[in-house]
């Protein structure tokens, strides 16, 4: 029996890869009234893609511009222009217009406006293993052009493959925004905990620091992506929650910064929570599944790392 939570039941079967493209489509749509082009992978925080199949053009015969141009762009956080200026009159001559100096105005003190923390700003989304291992031939999927529907192909049955390679590779690939990377992945991902059983369980150490890496590119779609595969992990085999317990530390702490950052809109509709693709919404249920598959110690972690943490489980 799946556990509920907020009203439905957790694990259910739903295409997360033909949803992702479904919405990038939409956004497409949206942008193109204002005369622009959504595209997920034209971020200056994702990795320039290749110029052809087979890798990069050589730097002599391309562009000055583009031989020049960087692979990925540093994220600089917002700071304050007017930090430079100490003195709002520095430099100007007034004069005094016949008035005496107990009449004359005052001269404010110019104080820059703080610096942004920046904790929501966007990172560096690094090259995964995915793409490398996909590119050069080395998994053992492929794309099924038949149909409307996307699917993947298993050149040997995933019972057969060793999950210790595997399954952090295709954890790792879960960043990724361009097709056909992406939903293979996601895709290949959700065939490995589907029929993994027992295989999971010892991978877990393996599969943290992916999905580290993967929640502090603060991308909510990549985040939504990557809390929706915890739900299924846990969900996967015996023992995976407790398993991950251990590791709180360092998958909790981007949780606690996006638990309540939701949107307050009144008496509007929030179409997120039909799609499932809130952030504060998702992180509340993983937090759930967690308590309630991680054993007596789950929550006590959850909360020394989210002091704002309410249990789900009634005493």
């Amino acid at each position: 029996m799946l556990p509920k939570i907020q009203g439905q039941t957790v694990g259910r079967k739903e295409n997360l890869a033909s949803q992702q493209i479904v919405e990038d489509h939409l956004k497409n749509i949206l942008k193109k009234q204002e005369n622009q082009n959504y595209k997920a992978w034209k971020t200056p925080y994702a990795p320039k893609n290749p110029h052809s199949p087979f890798g990069d053009f050589p730097k002599e015969y391309l562009p000055k511009e583009k031989a020049n141009q960087q692979k990925v762009i540093e994220p600089v956080h917002e700071t304050s222009q007017n930090a430079l200026i100490t003195n709002k009159y520095q430099g100007t001559h007034q004069g005094t217009g016949g008035r005496t100096s107990s009449q004359l105005q005052k001269k404010e003190e110019y104080r820059p406006a703080p610096p942004k923390a920046g904790a929501y700003d966007q990172r560096t989304i690094s090259v995964s293993d995915f793409r490398r291992y996909y590119d050069r031939g080395d998994l053992p999927i492929k794309v099924d052009h038949q149909g409307s529907v996307n699917r993947i192909i298993w050149k040997i049955s995933p019972e057969q493959l060793d999950y210790h390679h595997y399954l952090p590779i295709f954890f790792d690939g879960l960043r990724e925004k361009m097709d056909p990377y992406r939903f293979l992945a996601i895709l290949g991902t959700y065939g490995l905990l589907e029929n993994g059983g027992n295989k999971i369980l010892p991978v877990i150490p393996q599969l943290i620091i992916p999905i580290k890496t993967n929640l502090n590119t603060r991308d909510p779609s990549i985040m939504e992506v990557q809390l929706k595969v915890l739900q299924k992990l846990v969900l996967s085999g015996e023992m995976v929650g407790e398993a991950l317990v251990p590791y709180y530390r360092q998958l909790l702490p981007i949780m606690n910064l996006y638990k309540n950052r939701n949107s307050n809109l009144g008496d509007f509709i929030e179409y997120n929570q039909r799609k499932r693709v809130n952030v504060g919404d998702l992180i509340q249920e993983t937090l759930e599944l967690f308590e309630q598959t991680g054993g007596e110690d789950a929550y006590i972690n959850i909360k020394y790392m989210i002091p704002t943490y309410e249990s789900c489980i009634l005493n």
